[in-house]
């Protein structure tokens, strides 16, 4: 892919992303519904915990059950 080719698709990426959060309506969050009910918020270590490390977590044990659990044979 030439430069132009590569400079037209980054532009065209960009302005649809620009366009998407500028014409995008808001959530709707501030009203609340009949029977909402939301618990209490997370604190920054469980966020962190529950986005962050448990899929690294996650990821690190199947990678390595992969690796340890591979039949295939070892090139020497």
């Amino acid at each position: 892919m030439d430069k132009k080719n590569a400079l037209r698709a980054g532009a065209v990426a960009a302005g649809t992303t620009l366009m998407m959060l500028l014409l995008s309506s808001p959530a709707l969050a501030v009203t609340r519904d009949d029977g909402d009910d939301p618990g209490q918020g997370l604190s920054v270590a469980e966020t962190l915990g529950l986005y962050v490390a448990a899929p690294l977590g996650l990821f690190v044990l199947i990678a390595g059950l992969v690796m340890v659990l591979d039949k295939s044979k070892k090139q020497s």
